[in-house]
C-alpha cells in the first residue's frame, strides 16, 4: 500500500517530458537478447504483464501502416512492456533499453510476434531501471509491421522535488559541499540546494568560457547520458539538475561542476559530491547504494544485513520517508528459502532465516518486527514469530538456571543472544493480541539477565559467562550494552514493572558515561582506539547502541539521552564523512578510519536518533 501511494505521488509530482534523445529507430546491431543481462529489482526481467500492479501510458503510441504500437509502464513495479494491435500474422513487437542517454541500446528486448489469426500480442516485462548496477536506463515500445517505428523513450529527464533544466534562481538554499576550482584566472563552483538539486557556475571570466555539470550514479566512476549537462557560455551559470531520482530508485547520485577558459581546450572539474536535502538522508542514500536487489541484501554479511535493513526502515519510521521500502518486500521475498553454506553465510540458511547460529537467526526477527511495525504487513510479524520460536529452543535452565545458548551446538551462553532474545520476546508479545506466551517468556528473560553476572557493577555489560556462570570478563562491547537497553525497556513496555525501565537506565547511564565507552562524549569502541581496526562484525556494534539509546530516549523523555544522541550525530557529520556522505568506522574521524556499508549503516543509526 505504501508502495503504491508513493507512485501515485511520484506520477502526480513528474511531468512527463517526451522529448527524447535521438537515434534511429531500428534496433541496435550490436545489442539484443542474447546479449542484454538480466536487470532484477522489484523483480526480474521477463515478468509477465498480467502480474503488473499498475498500468500507464506516458508516452503517445506510434502507428506503422495502421499498427498501434504501446508502451505500457508500471511504475510501482519499475517495469515496462510493450504491444502491437491491427497487426497481422509475423508483425513484430519488442523493447530499445538504453544505459547511457539513448546513444545506444540493447534491442529486441522480449520480442513478440503475432501468432495465426491474431491481430496482436504483447512482450514480457522489463525492468526500466538498474540501480544494483548503478545504471540509470531509459526504454521504448518497438514494432515492426511492414516497416518499424519506435515510441518516445521514458524517461529522459531526471526528477526529483523539482526536474532536470530548473532555473537556479529558483533554488531552495545554496551551499557548496566542495573545495572550487580555478583555471586561468577563473573559479569554478558547485552549488547544491535543500532538494539535492544541483547547478555550477564559473566566475571571473569573459565571453565564449563554458560551465556545465556530469552528473554520475556510481560515484563518479562513470557518467555516461550525464556529462556536459546545462553547457552553457553565456549565462555563467547551469540550470539546476536532479541528483536523486525517486522514480529510477536511485538516491545516490553525484555531481561535480566543470568549465573552460575560452582561449583554452582543456577544462577543470571540482571533486564529486553527492548532495543529500538531510543528513539522514544523505546517509540514507549512501547505504541503500550498497544494496544488491539482485540477490536483496548487502553481499556479503548475513547477520549484518539484517541489522542494516532494520536501520534502514528504522529511518523511514522516524522521518516518513518511504523512498527505501521496497528493500524491505525484496530482501523478505528472496531470503526466506533456504541456501547451502557459503551463500548466505559460512553455515546453511535453513529457511525462514534460521541458521545454526542463534544470534545470526534473531537479529532477522528483529528486523521482521521493524518491518511490522512500519508497514502493518503481517507476514513480517508471523515470521518474527516464527524466528522467536525457534531461538527459544535454545533457552536452557539446565545450565546458569536460563538464558539462551549462542549456538545450535550449546557452547556458549553470551551477552548478545540473551538481549536479542529479550527484545524479541517482548516486541511478539506487544505485537500479539491475547498473548500471554511471550509475555511470561520476556518476564524470565528479563529476570534472569538482571540477575546474571553478565552486568559488572560498572553497570557495563561482559561479553558472556564462563562455563561454571561467572562473567568471564571479556570487553565491553557497545552492541551488548545496547541490547541490553533495548531488551529491558521493551520487556517493560510489556509488563509495566519498573524494574526492567531502572535495568535498561542504568546500562544506558554506565554506556553514556563511561570511560570504557566513550571518548569525548562520543562512543568509541575498543577497537577504534590507536592503530586498531574493527573487523566486520564490530564494524557496526555501536549503531545499536545508538539504536536503542534513542528508543529509551523517546521513552524517557530524557534530555541527557537526547543530548548525548545528538553529539554523536554532529560528531559524525563533522568530522566522520566524505563528500559522497560516506560514514567512516570512527565517529570522531580519527584514523585509521574503515568504510563500508556496514559503518555506514551504524552511522545511519545514530544520524536518525
Amino acid at each position: 500500500m505504501i508502495r503504491t501511494v508513493v507512485t501515485s505521488l511520484l506520477l502526480a509530482l513528474v511531468p512527463v517530458i517526451p522529448s527524447a534523445p535521438s537515434g534511429p529507430p531500428v534496433p541496435s546491431t550490436a545489442a539484443g537478447p542474447s546479449v542484454a543481462a538480466t536487470v532484477c529489482v522489484l523483480s526480474c526481467d521477463t515478468l509477465d504483464p498480467s502480474r503488473a500492479r499498475q498500468e500507464t501510458f506516458p508516452v503517445p503510441e506510434r502507428q506503422v501502416n495502421g499498427r498501434r504500437v504501446v508502451l505500457h509502464v508500471s511504475d510501482a513495479d519499475g517495469m515496462a512492456w510493450a504491444s502491437i494491435d491491427n497487426g497481422v500474422a509475423d508483425d513484430g513487437v519488442w523493447l530499445d533499453r538504453s544505459w547511457d542517454g539513448g546513444a545506444t541500446w540493447d534491442g529486441l528486448l522480449g520480442r513478440a510476434t503475432i501468432p495465426g489469426s491474431w491481430t496482436g500480442t504483447r512482450t514480457l516485462m522489463y525492468n526500466v531501471t538498474d540501480p544494483g548496477a548503478h545504471r540509470r536506463g531509459l526504454i521504448r515500445a518497438c514494432g515492426d509491421g511492414a516497416g518499424v517505428v519506435c515510441t518516445d523513450w521514458i524517461y529522459p529527464p531526471v526528477c526529483d522535488v523539482t526536474c532536470d533544466r530548473t532555473d537556479a534562481g529558483q533554488a531552495n538554499g545554496d551551499t557548496q559541499p566542495v573545495p572550487a576550482t580555478t583555471l586561468y584566472g577563473r573559479t569554478i563552483r558547485l552549488h547544491v540546494d535543500r532538494n539535492a538539486m544541483a547547478w555550477g557556475t564559473i566566475e571571473g571570466g569573459g565571453s565564449g568560457d563554458e560551465v556545465w555539470l556530469d552528473r554520475s550514479w556510481d560515484s563518479g566512476a562513470t557518467w555516461p547520458g550525464g556529462s556536459s549537462l546545462g553547457r552553457t557560455g553565456s549565462a555563467g551559470r547551469t540550470t539546476m539538475f536532479a541528483t536523486r531520482d525517486p522514480r529510477g530508485r536511485h538516491y545516490g547520485g553525484a555531481v561535480r561542476a566543470c568549465g573552460r577558459e575560452a582561449a583554452h581546450a582543456e577544462g577543470s572539474c571540482t571533486a564529486w559530491a553527492r548532495p543529500a536535502p538531510t543528513r539522514t538522508v544523505a546517509a540514507a542514500d549512501a547505504l541503500a547504494y550498497s544494496y544488491d536487489p539482485y540477490t536483496a541484501w548487502w553481499p556479503s554479511s548475513w547477520w549484518n544485513s539484517a541489522a542494516t535493513l532494520t536501520a534502514l526502515t528504522a529511518f523511514a519510521a522516524r522521518t516518513g520517508n518511504h523512498q527505501y521500502d521496497w528493500m524491505i518486500a525484496r530482501t523478505f521475498d528472496v531470503n526466506r528459502v533456504a541456501f547451502a553454506a557459503g551463500q548466505r553465510s559460512s553455515d546453511p540458511i535453513e529457511g525462514n532465516f534460521i541458521s545454526r547460529s542463534i544470534d545470526d537467526t534473531a537479529w532477522w526477527g528483529l528486523a521482521w518486527v521493524a518491518a511490522y511495525d512500519l508497514t502493518r504487513d503481517t507476514r513480517y510479524l508471523s515470521m518474527a514469530t516464527t524466528i522467536a520460536a525457534y531461538v527459544h529452543q535454545f533457552w536452557d535452565t539446565g545450565t546458569c538456571g536460563g538464558g539462551v545458548w549462542w549456538d545450535r551446538e550449546r557452547t556458549y551462553k553470551n551477552a548478545v543472544t540473551i538481549g536479542l532474545y529479550l527484545r524479541l520476546t517482548a516486541a511478539v508479545h506487544n505485537r500479539t493480541s491475547g498473548d500471554t506466551l511471550w509475555l511470561g517468556r520476556s518476564r524470565t528473560a528479563g529476570d534472569w539477565f538482571l540477575a546474571s553476572t553478565m552486568i559488572n557493577s560498572a553497570g557495563l555489560v561482559n561479553d558472556g559467562l564462563t562455563s561454571d556462570c561467572r562473567n568471564n570478563g571479556q570487553t565491553v562491547w557497545t552492541y551488548n550494552q545496547g541490547l541490553g537497553i533495548g531488551g529491558l525497556l521493551e520487556t517493560w513496555r510489556a509488563t509495566g514493572e519498573a524494574k526492567y525501565l531502572t535495568g535498561a537506565r542504568r546500562l544506558a547511564d554506565a554506556g553514556t558515561t563511561s570511560s570504557v565507552l566513550t571518548v569525548g562524549g562520543v562512543l568509541t569502541e575498543s577497537c577504534d582506539t590507536a592503530q586498531r581496526t574493527c573487523d566486520d562484525n564490530q564494524k557496526q556494534f555501536k549503531g545499536v547502541f545508538a539504536r536503542y539509546l534513542a528508543d529509551l530516549a523517546q521513552a524517557t523523555g530524557s534530555a541527557a539521552y537526547q543530548q548525548f544522541g545528538q553529539r554523536q550525530s554532529d560528531s559524525i557529520w563533522a568530522t566522520d564523512r566524505d563528500a559522497l556522505n560516506r560514514v567512516g568506522q570512527r565517529w570522531a574521524g580519527t584514523s585509521p578510519n574503515q568504510v563500508d556499508w556496514r559503518t555506514q549503516a551504524s552511522g545511519l543509526e545514530a544520524l536518525t536518533g
